[in-house]
């Protein structure tokens, strides 16, 4: 099996259901906490590749730095890119990376069809 990587925020719900369940089905990933271990913009825009999304897809919309700052605005995928990198809190989440593969686990039983 190739590596398993899950972004992980043990604060959030979804994410801490997504990790109990893939181990659950005995699959025990690598885990990166993003917001410790922000990713660059290179990774970024391979996991936007995996994904097959566009950067403004992978921005959470319901927080309150997207509200005050984001919302509305018209940014192309470099723009929106370099708004995750200086606000990592607003990358979606989880995202389970496997081989050439990624899924955001929203919610966390579709991380299953990467399997």
């Amino acid at each position: 099996m190739a590596e398993v990587t899950l972004w992980h925020n043990p604060r959030c719900t979804k994410s801490r259901a997504a990790l109990k369940l893939l181990e659950e089905k005995g699959i025990h990933p690598t885990i990166r906490l993003y917001l410790v271990d922000p990713p660059d913009a290179r990774t970024l825009q391979r996991i936007l590749r995996l994904l097959k999304i566009r950067a403004e897809d992978l921005v959470r919309k319901n927080e309150p730095i997207y509200k005050e700052h984001f919302k509305g605005k018209i940014l192309t995928d470099e723009a929106w890119i370099q708004v995750l990198l200086k606000y990592p809190r607003l990358i979606q989440r989880p995202i389970v990376i496997y081989g050439r593969k990624a899924k955001i686990g929203r919610p966390p039983e579709k991380l299953l069809d990467l399997f």
